[in-house]
């Protein structure tokens, strides 16, 4: 087994491929490219990919910084990769320490409840679950909603319309409403412009709601994959958020609704979700919309 540090497109077509290979063992699978235009990998070094014999991709890991996780997938019959690649992880995560840019003082990891391999791995190289700390449990919820019947959309308040992102033009505006939403600088102008030109990116389900003013005040991205879950054609939300001024004020369920809408005229039969299961309203959100619980996720952290 070799491997090699990240290469750019072709090797996110690759990543992208092997966890279609088995996408009931990925929490990432629809909405993975928009992780993958995230700026942590402006550091070819913080992606590594393994390689069969056959040239076969078997396995990858990524250290994003910006979600202070470490997302990677495994197909392969070798029992030691899996450690091999956390292995990798936790020696980058080192490697970085001190890095302005890229460090992080915990890394996190998120697993599908019953993958219990992958937790034992994660433990055996000194990672901890969250759900059950003392301090300030965590773990997450995987939700699911069938398409029908549609959402009942309610109506905005005078003044507000809800459409499609302008392309690039308002790039910038969308990143600083996400920031704002978020209470975080992550999202930059170039993650954003690489999501918008990636091959799944669908303009249709790149929602915005604006306020009576014309400023953009919730969003809404969807992401439509016609071989989802069990070959199956799916979508998944992500992200998603409203200013918190305009919150209650049924943006949220508007902008869910539509997406929805959207999606099964693509042809989707199922829509996915992941979310904190701390954030209780977006809980009550989602729930009102249909969505229900498909799998608890797990976090495991391990501080540096």
């Amino acid at each position: 087994m070799r491997n090699r540090s990240y290469q750019g497109l072709t090797d996110q077509a690759l990543m992208l491929e092997l966890v279609h290979r088995h996408p009931e063992s990925n929490l990432h699978v629809i909405d993975l490219p928009y992780r993958l235009s995230s700026w942590a990998l402006d550091d070819p070094e913080n992606a590594r990919l393994w390689f069969d014999g056959d040239g076969t991709l078997r396995a990858w890991a990524v250290v994003q910084s910006p979600f202070w996780s470490i997302d990677y997938a495994v197909d392969a019959p070798d029992p030691e990769l899996p450690g091999a690649v956390l292995d990798w992880a936790v020696q980058r995560a080192q490697a970085l320490k001190g890095n302005p840019f890229y460090a992080r003082p915990a890394w996190f990891v998120s697993v599908l409840a019953g993958q219990t391999g992958a937790m034992q791995t994660l433990a055996a190289k000194g990672f901890t679950d969250q759900m059950h700390v003392a301090e300030d449990p965590w773990s997450k919820v995987f939700m699911t909603r069938p398409v029908d019947p549609p959402l009942e959309m309610p109506t905005l308040p005078p003044g507000y319309r809800l459409r499609a992102l302008h392309g690039e033009s308002e790039i910038s505006a969308y990143v600083a409403l996400q920031r704002a939403v978020f209470e975080s600088e992550n999202m930059t102008d170039a993650w954003r412009t690489r999501v918008l030109r990636q091959p799944a990116y669908r303009p249709e389900l790149n929602l915005t709601v604006e306020d009576p003013n014309g400023a953009l005040v919730g969003f809404c991205v969807g992401w439509f994959d016609p071989s989802g879950p069990g070959g199956r054609p799916a979508g998944q939300i992500e992200p998603m958020g409203v200013s918190a001024p305009q919150r209650g004020l049924g943006l949220g369920k508007a902008l869910l609704g539509q997406c929805i809408r959207h999606m099964r005229e693509l042809g989707a039969e199922t829509v996915y979700l992941e979310t904190d299961n701390f954030r209780d309203q977006a809980l009550l959100l989602y729930e009102s919309a249909g969505f229900s619980v498909l799998h608890p996720v797990h976090v495991f952290r391990k501080d540096f």
